[in-house]
Parts: C-alpha cells; structure tokens; sequence
C-alpha cells in the first residue's frame, strides 16, 4: 500500500500525521479501492515508478492515518 500525497521520506510521513496533514493510504493497480478504513497495514513509498526507500506500519482510523511506526 501507498499513502496519499507521497512523501520521499518516513520522516516526512511521520511529521505530516503528528502536525494533523490528513493523509490517506491506498492500493494501486486491479487490487485497489477496497482499502479498508480501520486498520493496521505496511505502507511504503515514495510511489513506483521511484524506487522504495522508505517502509512504514501505520493505523487507519476512519480512513485516515493516525499513527507511524
């Protein structure tokens, strides 16, 4: 899974959810637009075609991220 906007680092995403940026996650591809809105999943980033240099855990609630591990 990806999160929205696409941060190029962990960091960023954590200082983005501690300041309150709404920040969303999503699936791309055929497997997409079931994410689910309350959850626990592994995130990571930046998007393809960039390659990942960054992985995170994170806690959706209400469709928005709340937490970063």
């Amino acid at each position: 899974m990806y999160v929205h906007p696409n941060f190029k680092s962990k960091k960023a995403l954590k200082e983005a959810v501690a300041k309150g940026q709404e920040v969303a996650i999503f699936q791309p591809g055929p497997f997409g637009g079931n994410e689910p809105s309350n959850c626990e999943c592994s995130v990571e980033g930046p998007h393809y075609p960039q390659a990942h240099t960054w992985y995170a855990r994170v806690k959706v609630v209400n469709g928005k991220v709340t937490t970063v591990k």
